[in-house]
């Protein structure tokens, strides 16, 4: 997942911060989801997948599938 993260946000043009602070958390907790630190709670996948129009499965890597 962590890799679709990143790759998600710089193919959107987007800084960590941009999206920690649409996630209402701050850099440094959203560097650690992207990093596959910390798992990233339901919530704000949900947010995530809504935010780049993609599908659960494929913001968790569960499916090269898009949509």
């Amino acid at each position: 997942m962590r890799n679709r993260l990143r790759d998600l946000r710089e193919d959107a043009d987007l800084t960590q911060t941009q999206v920690a602070q649409m996630l209402l958390c701050d850099q440094s907790l959203y560097s650690k989801y992207e990093r596959g630190e910390w798992e990233l709670p339901l919530g704000l996948a949900i947010k995530l997948a809504d935010f780049y129009h993609v599908s659960l499965d494929y913001l968790v890597g569960r499916s090269d599938v898009q949509k």
